[in-house]
């Protein structure tokens, strides 16, 4: 019994560990698949209102890097080696060449896989610091297209066909998380488009000429103390400018904005004995802020505008 009994516990170990060893590597594979299947997109934005966007269409499918820092002011960025060679590892990058040229640079170089450049499909209006076209006399575009809730929705389909494409398994997910977002953006232009009726004065003065896609849809005129770019002192000639319109409008409130001094605006309404409020072109989310995300952010400015114009 012996003799015969050794024998047949070994070969019955031995088929026990051979199957075990099967089971093993049969399991490996399946564990290395779903965890590919459910790895997040890399998504590099060029500042905030492309991170909300990416957010909002990729959901829980994205990873999303700000290249712009909370607080800081994008048209001055930037950046540092590392995140010029993540780029090129990323999925997508989201940005808007002519507005930020270390972006523009960084993206030639990396030649990341993907990107949405919001420029290439978007329709631009001339930078002005009135409201006139061709009045700066340059052909400088105004970059702040994020200022009209109607480019959000054509910058969100975008973004959503862009993820679609680098991970198919996840597209109807954007599909539907792009179809809520439009809704609350179409939702949000009603709302500005009810606010901003009816205006007993039609313009409104601001530290840096950046509203001009919103004072356009919805028919009002920006009056920058600055131009497009907001850290450029106004010469005394353009100060005293601002202050005629404010004076031959019955202006009621000079805006200022987060990230940039507000002492220009603050002096001038001094001068004239007006109210000072903020008004947000959304470059950054800040504690400072009027609100946690793009669409608190623009409610607020519609009401800031709203009480400074005298809408109905």
């Amino acid at each position: 019994m012996k003799i015969w009994g050794t024998p047949l516990a070994v070969l019955t170990t031995a088929a026990l560990l051979s199957l075990s060893a099967c089971a093993a590597y049969t399991d490996a594979p399946a564990a290395s698949t779903s965890a590919t299947a459910t790895a997040k997109l890399q998504v590099a934005v060029a500042f905030y209102p492309f991170e909300f966007i990416v957010d909002r269409v990729g959901g829980d499918q994205v990873s999303v890097e700000n290249l712009t820092a909370a607080g800081a002011e994008p048209h001055d960025l930037e950046l540092t080696p590392q995140q010029v060679a993540s780029l090129s590892t990323v999925d997508l990058v989201v940005y808007q060449s002519g507005f930020q040229p270390a972006v523009d640079t960084a993206v030639q170089q990396a030649q990341p896989r993907a990107t949405v450049d919001t420029a290439s499909f978007l329709t631009l209006i001339d930078a002005s610091a009135d409201g006139a076209a061709g009045e700066t006399g340059t052909s400088a575009k105004d970059p702040h297209t994020w200022l009209d809730p109607t480019n959000m929705v054509t910058i969100a389909e975008h973004v959503r066909d862009a993820l679609s494409a680098a991970h198919p398994a996840d597209a109807q997910a954007f599909a539907e998380n792009t179809e809520t977002l439009v809704a609350d953006l179409e939702h949000l232009d009603k709302t500005l488009a009810a606010d901003l009726s009816g205006c007993a004065i039609t313009p409104f003065i601001t530290s840096h000429a950046a509203f001009g896609y919103l004072a356009k849809r919805y028919g009002l005129t920006q009056v920058g103390i600055n131009g497009v770019e907001p850290d450029v002192e106004p010469s005394a000639a353009r100060i005293a400018q601002v202050q005629q319109i404010a004076r031959t409008n019955h202006v009621t409130t000079i805006f200022f904005e987060t990230l940039v001094s507000p002492t220009v605006s603050e002096s001038i309404a001094g001068d004239l004995g007006l109210k000072t409020d903020v008004l947000d072109p959304l470059e950054g989310i800040t504690s400072e802020s009027r609100g946690t995300n793009y669409l608190e952010v623009m409610t607020s400015n519609g009401a800031a505008l709203q009480k400074a114009n005298q809408c109905s």
